[in-house]
């Protein structure tokens, strides 16, 4: 079986090398790339399956790499694993609301690195099978996880990857009440080492684009979050 593509994007030739390595040994096709505008290039292009993406980049940065990504037809759904260094926890939460899937911080285990990039490729295998014909509707709302599509009176509101998936996570269990943690876990896999904060910040924004449907993402105060009923 056909193992996957993933771009790994970093402007120290170290590190390509090192992750290049340890994704070469587990089976995976890679592309590299050193520089902001050849990883969109490439992407473009190549179309891989996944992106492991320096947040420090001459030219343009990780961040802007990420924001091009997302607002592109053909790329906007890719998966993004940004590497980060100490001290970056802005540009991690900037870049989590831009739609990165996950960030791990340098110096990094190459085994961790990629027990991430393995989990993140499953469930996203396991969205495919299991949003092909998963429609929901809200009044003039609806949420078409296969063809990851919002729309709003036949509008389609411009989510972020992150905002799609904790909309249909909530949306698949109404009622039900979330804790932050767990909605980190059900949208971006166990252990997933991002703050609290971080889906507060996501849910600001979701609500604000969702308009006059913002009021069924209701806050459970002392607890979390849950779509009402």
């Amino acid at each position: 079986m056909l193992k996957e593509t993933i771009l790994i994007v970093d402007d120290e030739e170290d590190i390509i090398e090192l992750i290049k390595y340890n994704l070469k040994s587990e089976g995976y096709n890679i592309l590299t790339a050193i520089t902001g505008e050849e990883a969109i290039k490439i992407s473009k292009q190549a179309r891989p399956d996944l992106m492991v993406l320096d947040l420090m980049l001459p030219g343009i940065d990780g961040l802007e790499v990420t924001r091009y990504l997302r607002n592109n037809g053909e790329t906007k759904d890719m998966p993004i694993v940004m590497l980060t260094a100490k001290g970056e926890e802005s540009d991690v939460v900037t870049g989590l609301e831009l739609g990165a899937n996950d960030y791990i911080s340098k110096p990094f285990s190459p085994r961790e690195l990629t027990a991430r990039i393995r989990a993140i490729l499953r469930r996203r295998q396991q969205k495919v099978v299991e949003s092909r014909t998963r429609v929901k509707q809200e009044g003039e709302m609806i949420i078409d996880q296969a063809k990851h599509v919002v729309t709003i009176e036949g509008e389609v509101i411009d989510l972020t990857l992150s905002e799609f998936e904790l909309l249909s996570f909530l949306a698949d269990k109404k009622g039900w009440v979330f804790t932050r943690g767990q909605i980190v876990d059900a949208i971006h896999g166990e252990n997933y080492a991002v703050t609290e904060r971080s889906i507060d910040v996501i849910i600001v924004g979701l609500r604000k684009k969702l308009k006059q449907y913002a009021a069924l993402i209701e806050t459970v105060r002392g607890v979390g979050y849950r779509f009402k009923e």
